[in-house]
């Protein structure tokens, strides 16, 4: 019953903050200088045709009124026309959303394998050579942008040493599998073709790793400075007294406690994802939804824009209850005080 509790009490206070946030953006995307309608036709078009796109988007009439009647269409699952691609903005976002969470999630056990292992064993073997090449990576890994690891894997991977497609989603040799879930790769398992799985799965390895390595890093850094933290503590130092192997201490005692902080930084940059990828995208020339929605915004593709930070509002809510149950789980104590 706690956890109901917990959860409405969140969805609630949620449900305010997407509000305000729709609010806010929407009026952002009306005031920002340039005629949509104009921008969408170009310089060429003659005003009638500019006035009769502005009346079909509702430009006309007041700007509180334009609100309500998007808050309206928005219940009703009709998010608006597309200037740029000239259809429902819902279609666009189911075609290009799922593309893009594909190589997010595949980022996400990249990074949280690859961060918690790097960072535990660092703080395991803390002042030798491994812990100092641990953190010169992670070091790297942090200051250097994903784009720039886009670059150099595309270069080394894609051309000195070819042994991974650097472009799309899926190579032309290969037929696309029908369109079921938007995910290339189970799309591919449903229809049965390894071959098409195969490929569209080496074709989300370089984009992936590239979104994943400032992350991993910071995971890494993280874990194994609360992990060195934990190690310090007098009941550890007890478990070592009465003998308990390093490895069952480390495991056991020091990991789940440790983990808090990498679980929160984790969540955060899993949601910043959505909206940090275009440049990786656009270095592999990837159809994704950040791609799409840098494009709608030099566009100025009103509705687009509110659609693509919505949903990036909602990936950000959604993911901070995720993370904040399961610290719960990680931490009784701070169950305990949230009433969990």
């Amino acid at each position: 019953m706690k956890v109901r509790t917990f959860l409405l009490r969140r969805l609630i206070y949620s449900l305010f903050v997407l509000f305000g946030l729709s609010l806010l953006i929407f009026i952002i995307a009306r005031v920002v200088p340039g005629d949509p309608a104009r921008m969408a036709l170009g310089p060429r078009a003659p005003q009638w045709a500019v006035d009769n796109l502005t009346q079909q988007l509702n430009l006309d009439k007041p700007i509180y009124i334009q609100y309500l009647l998007w808050l309206k269409g928005v219940f009703h699952g009709d998010l608006g026309l597309s200037l740029l691609s000239r259809r429902p903005v819902l279609e666009d976002i189911m075609q290009f959303l799922p593309a893009t969470l594909e190589v997010i999630l595949l980022a996400l056990v990249i990074e949280t394998i690859g961060g918690i292992i790097l960072g535990a064993l660092s703080a395991r073997y803390s002042g030798n050579w491994f812990d100092s090449v641990v953190r010169l990576i992670a070091y790297l890994g942090i200051v250097t942008p994903a784009f720039v690891w886009a670059i150099i894997f595309m270069l080394v991977f894609g051309y000195l040493w070819p042994i991974l497609p650097t472009l799309g989603r899926l190579s032309s040799f290969v037929t696309q599998p029908p369109a079921v879930t938007g995910f290339m790769t189970i799309d591919s398992l449903l229809a049965g073709d390894i071959q098409a799985f195969w490929d569209a799965f080496k074709h989300l390895i370089m984009p992936a790793v590239a979104l994943a390595m400032g992350g991993t890093a910071q995971a890494t850094r993280i874990t194994r400075s609360s992990m060195t933290d934990t190690l310090e503590k007098d009941y550890v130092w007890a478990e070592k007294a009465n003998g308990i192997p390093m490895r069952a201490i480390m495991l056991k005692y020091v990991l789940r406690p440790s983990l808090i902080p990498t679980v929160s930084i984790i969540g955060l940059d899993v949601a910043a994802m959505l909206g940090n990828a275009f440049l990786v995208e656009l270095v592999f020339n990837y159809p994704g939804f950040s791609r799409y929605g840098i494009n709608a915004m030099l566009s100025k593709d009103i509705n687009a824009i509110i659609a693509v930070i919505m949903i990036i509002g909602v990936t950000f809510v959604f993911v901070n209850i995720l993370v904040d149950l399961i610290i719960s789980v990680l931490d009784p104590r701070i169950r305990l005080q949230r009433g969990v």
